[in-house]
């Protein structure tokens, strides 16, 4: 039996037990977290949430793309959610590469240069910080008063606040700045 045979076989097991199909698209602690993509982290068991509790954004990095704001936008404007958690880690992939470096691979393999940002970063800390701020410059993020950025921890699990420059834990002054245009 191959991987994905076994993981349909284990989705079958629980539907046996499955009791949550009353729950509202909108998530019911009205919270978006955005979180990279590698397998170490488990955004949902380490923030303690439960099913049908918040949405939850993953890419390479844990980096607010254009994508990502995408998916805000609808999180917020069409279900509800008006918190944004983000949270980035430490031992990233996108600490060991560069852009540059990947783009030349894939134009020498394929020809072509994708149309993509690879959006790699060499200051965990600092691409944090860069992703609430586009958060906070959007038009389209409505709700902007409540976002946060952490850095998890992979060698202790732990979280770790990361601020922007003003130090504000809620960063309700900097939402106020970045929409005024300071």
């Amino acid at each position: 039996m191959d991987l994905i045979d076994r993981l349909v076989g284990n989705a079958g097991e629980w539907a046996e037990d499955f009791t949550a199909g009353e729950l509202a698209v909108q998530p019911s602690l009205h919270l978006a977290v955005v979180a990279c993509q590698d397998s170490r982290l488990d955004p949902q068991s380490l923030l303690g949430l439960g099913p049908g509790e918040a949405h939850y954004m993953r890419n390479a990095g844990g980096t607010v793309t254009d994508d990502m704001i995408r998916s805000l936008c609808i999180s917020q404007r069409f279900l509800g959610t008006r918190e944004i958690v983000l949270i980035h880690h430490t031992d990233c992939g996108m600490l060991r590469f560069s852009d540059d470096e990947l783009l030349g691979d894939l134009h020498r393999e394929t020809g072509l240069r994708p149309t993509w940002a690879v959006e790699t970063f060499n200051d965990l800390d600092e691409d944090l910080r860069m992703s609430m701020r586009r958060i906070l410059r959007s038009p389209f993020i409505p709700y902007k008063d409540r976002v946060r950025g952490f850095v998890y921890e992979v060698e202790t699990g732990r979280l770790r606040e990361v601020k922007l420059e003003d130090g504000r834990a809620d960063h309700r002054g900097a939402a106020k700045a970045w929409r005024s245009g300071a």
